[in-house]
């Protein structure tokens, strides 16, 4: 029962809201969003990247995408004298062979990826070998699938996965979301149990 209420210059003023308050018997803890600090960022992404079924999963991305952690668009596995390879690990390698793509790495991580999840997220400025397993992490955790992948959900997390990564299928008999070619299903998941992956 709501109790009349007087402004100071004598006027009754009306309840009109149509929303409420939580209630005080609605008191139980809700589950909220907090902005991570880069370091425990990082240091949460190190401990994702030590979970067995996780390195598969990115085992498994590397396969169907064709990447090497030296690789600039347009390098070809077991080509030599590849001039698509890059050794300086200190930076973004930048664009391949066509001047303009810049997707690098075991998991094609492009310019913009890099600097919004490994300098933005993590604070990491160069693109190593380990920087570019942390920021394909990162990735998933932003997805938001890195717990279902965790849990052996391959299928789950395949389909959010397949946003970032052309190389991969939506799921089980489907194609992938991008208009060029992409590895079966099936094809995935083999490559994620002959990495260690287990699933549900």
């Amino acid at each position: 029962m709501t109790s009349t209420l007087t402004s100071p210059s004598g006027r009754t003023l009306h309840h009109r809201a149509t929303r409420t308050t939580t209630p005080h018997e609605d008191a139980e803890a809700k589950a909220v969003r907090i902005k991570l600090s880069k370091e425990q960022r990082l240091a949460e992404n190190r401990e994702y990247l030590k979970d067995a079924n996780v390195q598969a999963f990115l085992k498994a991305i590397a396969d169907a995408e064709g990447g090497g952690y030296d690789f600039k668009y347009g390098a070809v596995k077991g080509k030599r004298n590849d001039p698509w390879r890059f050794t300086d690990f200190s930076t973004h390698p930048g664009p391949g062979s066509d001047g303009a793509t810049t997707a690098a790495g075991m998991y094609q991580i492009n310019k913009l990826t890099w600097q919004d999840h490994g300098e933005g997220r993590m604070g990491l400025t160069d693109f190593t070998p380990d920087t570019q397993d942390l920021i394909a992490v990162s990735i998933l955790r932003g997805l938001g699938i890195i717990d279902k992948i965790k849990d052996g959900d391959i299928e789950s997390g395949l389909s959010a996965a397949s946003k970032p990564w052309a190389a991969l299928p939506i799921g089980r008999g489907q194609a992938g979301r991008h208009n060029q070619p992409c590895v079966t299903y099936e094809h995935f998941e083999a490559a994620y149990k002959v990495a260690g992956g287990t699933t549900k």
